[in-house]
């Protein structure tokens, strides 16, 4: 993922330059990347960083008119309009570059980064203050990793940045590792290495002679959590304000924009408010090798209902042949922030970009507006892991637990989101500019002020999609909500759709242990065809199975995965064994231990 890199030192320039050169080496992951470094040896700064071709953030340093302030900047920033004229009344110079304007932000706004409404981090050099300011997002979306030595403090968008130049940290933190085994994702601003941090959300840590000087947070939930409720009407006037006042930001910059779109009410509210002009708005949807599924569908449909393109994303067999190097891939780019089945994200990112270099994406919207909770603990397969181990696994269940009793927007956006959904994001990153509206600051402090029985608000998005757009409005979800039909069709299409979702869920990931013996004598009959396909795109039960099995077998039966210290090997070869002779179901088991395995290879081992 892009972004910036360093460390704050009094160690001779001799000796960390070439650390710092190191560090954004590691960071380094495409030919498309821009990167740069800068030292200022006067405040012990080292920095540099990589960007995205003609996104937001290349071109960096921004300076102030003086040169006595410098900043460097990841992410992006949604200013309103009204920003930018207010600092050319002030006869501030705004550069080409697009984040030029935030030096003078800083210099104009007290609140700083506050007053920032993105996914970002950065650096912020004040020469004649004498600081350093690191800082981040409030959401703590746009990740920094850190380390604080006797020698330096060093910080960068990758975990693996700071391996590079430091690896006598590749040493796993049982606890991180036991909450990535029972979560997908690790806790409370830990990694899944033992002496590396995760910079806490809404951060602007300053150093003064290469030193922290404070660690300050400048936002906390409870300033949205503390407002008062809305009734209905004045609620969702509130809402809709706060969405289409902003959402054409996220439509703005020179890239080329597409939108991910599904068959969900996410990305129809994004379509019925953003009026693009015929033709201009790439749309494309992910889909599957046996059929279009609902998301394809439905997807074509809104898309010709605004007359843009459409195409299709297929995850198939090219996808599988190049499993091994995606999953891989995937592993190391994220540093455990993903499961190995999320290679298919990494996929089909790469084939986005040939359509668009930046996307504008639905996620987050039922997150946030209907509290959906998209992470939960799943118990591993019996016998699989050593009880000491397990302790661990466990314990993350109770520390999700306590977390879990905040403020349900507060969950979603401050919790689940940086801490589940950033691996996904980051992946993603690494070939595309990404932007969600729905975590934008005014829509967010916006959803704060739900009326007490609204209980989830799980029309307000049918309503929106209905004021942006009556054609909209007259196609049912992937679901079957909304649409034209009457209430008995409609009643008949939800219960239709629920069955099969519910059915390909079972032929998939949640087929039970004995459902799998039974489908296994009826195997030749290929029953699972009737199901897969109609909801989802990924099919790793099967996979596994079939086009997969040899690079599972070699994975997980190698004697050096059997070895890892916190396995009991026997019910691994179980585990494997009855996966692929197709009369047990492990998928969710196997995306684990490819996962771990993968990591150690790639990170722990090389120690």
């Amino acid at each position: 993922m892009p972004g910036i890199v360093g460390l704050i030192t009094k160690m001779p320039r001799a000796v960390a330059e070439p650390q710092l050169a190191r560090m954004v080496e590691a960071m380094r992951h495409e030919s498309f990347y821009e990167t740069g470094t800068w030292i200022d040896e006067s405040l012990g700064v080292y920095v540099g960083w990589t960007a995205l071709k003609n996104s937001f953030a290349d071109g960096q340093p921004s300076h102030n008119e003086r040169g006595d302030v410098s900043l460097f900047f990841s992410g992006e920033d949604y200013a309103n309009p009204e920003v930018m004229r207010r600092l050319k009344q002030r006869g501030h110079s705004i550069g080409e570059k697009q984040s030029s304007y935030l030096v003078h932000v800083y210099e104009e706004d007290p609140t700083f980064p506050a007053c920032l409404n993105g996914m970002f981090h950065g650096l912020l050099l004040d020469q004649t203050r004498g600081t350093a300011t690191l800082f981040n997002d409030r959401y703590g979306m746009h990740r920094v990793y850190y380390h604080e030595s006797n020698e330096a403090f060093y910080f960068a968008g990758e975990a693996k940045a700071i391996l590079a130049v430091r690896p006598e940290l590749r040493t796993p933190s049982a606890q991180g590792l036991g909450e990535f085994v029972a979560l997908s994702c690790v806790l409370e601003n830990r990694t899944i290495f033992k002496d590396i941090q995760v910079l806490p959300a809404a951060s602007a840590w300053s150093f003064r002679n290469a030193a922290i000087e404070q660690k300050n947070t400048y936002f906390e939930p409870s300033e949205w959590e503390q407002q008062p409720p809305l009734d209905p009407e004045a609620y969702y006037q509130e809402l809709r304000s706060a969405f289409s006042r902003n959402l054409e930001n996220y439509f703005a910059g020179p890239e080329r924009i597409g939108i991910a779109l599904t068959g969900g009410m996410d990305t129809r509210v994004i379509m019925a408010w953003h009026k693009s002009d015929s033709g201009s708005l790439p749309c494309y949807t992910f889909g599957g090798m046996f059929r279009d599924c609902q998301d394809v569908r439905l997807a074509r449909e809104v898309a010709s209902a605004c007359q843009q393109t459409h195409q299709v994303i297929e995850v198939g067999d090219e996808f599988l042949q190049r499993f091994p190097h995606y999953a891989e891939r995937s592993i190391y780019l994220t540093e455990g922030g993903v499961d190995v089945y999320r290679a298919s994200d990494l996929y089909v990112s790469e084939k986005a970009r040939a359509i668009a270099p930046a996307k504008v994406v639905g996620t987050y919207g039922s997150e946030i507006v209907r509290h959906a909770v998209m992470f939960k603990p799943m118990a591993p397969a019996d016998g699989l892991f050593r009880p000491d181990f397990l302790t661990h696994v466990h314990k993350a269940g109770e520390t999700y637990k306590a977390v879990r009793s905040a403020h349900p927007v507060t969950f979603a956006a401050f919790r689940q989101s940086p801490w589940y959904h950033h691996g996904i994001l980051a992946l993603e990153q690494t070939q595309l500019t990404v932007r969600s509206p729905y975590l934008d600051n005014n829509f967010v402090r916006a959803v704060y002020r739900a009326p007490a029985s609204n209980n989830g608000n799980g029309d307000v998005r049918l309503r929106l999609i209905a004021d942006g757009s009556q054609k909209l409005r007259r196609i049912r979800s992937d679901r079957g909500v909304g649409g034209a039909s009457g209430p008995v069709t409609s009643a008949i299409s939800r219960g239709f759709l629920e069955f099969t979702f519910k059915a390909e869920y079972a032929y998939d990931y949640g087929m039970p242990q004995w459902v799998a013996r039974v489908d296994h004598m009826f195997s030749p009959l290929h029953l699972e065809r009737l199901f897969l396909g109609r909801h989802k795109f990924l099919h790793y039960r099967v996979w596994y199975r079939d086009a997969l099995a040899a690079y599972v077998r070699e994975m997980l039966l190698d004697p050096m995965t059997m070895s890892r210290p916190y396995l009991e090997r026997k019910s691994l070869e179980t585990v494997v064994n009855g996966h692929l002779r197709g009369d047990r179901n492990y998928t969710t088991a196997i995306h684990k231990m490819l996962t771990l395995e993968l990591l150690h290879r790639i990170f722990l081992d090389a120690r």
